[in-house]
């Protein structure tokens, strides 16, 4: 830094000034700081800054199962919505979530001397490992149910639920169908639980739901199964992938969509509007959720008030498409 000053003909605190975006820097000189800068090759020293500053700058991170769309854009999203505070990011993908890998992951992030951790834990066992927190350090959870004192943020699976159901109603099906996710994520409780819900508020009765495990194979097998029964008119599948299965086995079965049964996914992946029929599905807003994620770590890093938990829910949306029809 002191020889950027030097080749710019200014103090070192101007260029601190500069580097820091400090707005009391006139134009022309903050010009002269960058071109020494850029012809200097300068980068900073960001250990020794975070030793006097007693911050690193850099979030850790702690997802599940990145491989799918809900995880993998929720990553996504708090990594854009970090950076465009200006901070680094360091993921811990996890392939087990068991307590001691939760708890392992957490120290190795504290370690590393980061401000603050985001969790994504969208399924029990990782939520309740939660209670295992280094000590100090400020952390917020993605999804992540009740996760005792930690900040949440999460999308509003159980609102969700109730507007695939309801819309499906609204087209005058008698009942809805439902393939749900697997039993110990908290998204697929959700998304039951307001299906369930739409169904009781409507007086109709809710069928056994089948199991998935948000494959697009276990989609198809439950499609298959669904396919052979006469009085399905009407199917909520917990996720894209799985409706994407459910599609392949109505065809194959000759049961045709929407004109004899009609489907509702969920997430809105980019390939939903191109399945064959386009897909109606439930849209997550990943953006929302990785911002808002942020925004209340940061206050909790910066000391605003509160080291009080909050919990911020963020609506879902339906996107209709080809894939329903009156009844």
């Amino acid at each position: 830094m002191a020889d950027v000053a030097k080749e710019a003909g200014v103090s070192h605190q101007t260029v601190s000034r500069v580097l820091n975006e400090h707005p009391n820097v006139r134009s022309e000189t903050r010009a002269r700081v960058m071109e020494a800068i850029d012809k200097l090759g300068y980068r900073r020293n960001l250990v020794a800054r975070a030793l006097v500053t007693k911050h690193s700058r850099t979030l850790g991170v702690v997802s599940f199962d990145t491989t799918l769309y809900g995880p993998a854009s929720t990553v996504y999203g708090i990594e854009q919505a970090a950076r465009g505070a200006g901070y680094f990011v360091s993921i811990v993908s996890l392939k087990s979530i068991d307590k001691i890998g939760v708890s392992d992951a957490l120290d190795y992030l504290a370690d590393q001397g980061v401000d603050g951790i985001v969790v994504v834990a969208p399924q029990r066992s990782a939520a309740q490992a939660l209670g295992e927190l280094p000590f100090g350090v400020p952390t917020v959870a993605v999804e992540g149910g009740e996760a005792g004192d930690v900040s949440v943020v999460c999308v509003d699976q159980v609102r969700g639920g109730r507007m695939a159901t309801e819309h499906l109603l609204s087209l005058g099906h008698e009942t809805v169908w439902h393939i749900r996710g697997p039993s110990d994520w908290l998204e697929a409780e959700g998304r039951v639980a307001g299906w369930r819900a739409a169904l009781e508020q409507a007086g109709r009765q809710a069928p056994e739901p089948l199991a998935g495990d948000w494959s697009p194979r276990s989609g198809y097998e439950a499609g298959r199964s669904l396919a052979s029964m006469k009085d399905v008119t009407a199917v909520f599948v917990a996720n894209d992938q799985m409706a994407l299965g459910v599609l392949r086995a109505f065809t194959e079965q000759g049961v045709r969509v929407p004109d004899q049964v009609s489907v509702v996914g969920f997430d809105d992946i980019p390939e939903s509007e191109f399945f064959s029929p386009p897909l109606t599905t439930i849209r997550q807003d990943f953006g929302a959720v990785g911002r808002h994620s942020i925004e209340v770590l940061l206050r909790q890093i910066e000391g605003q008030g509160s080291h009080e938990r909050e919990r911020l829910v963020v609506p879902p949306s339906l996107v209709s498409r080809a894939s329903t029809a009156r009844r």
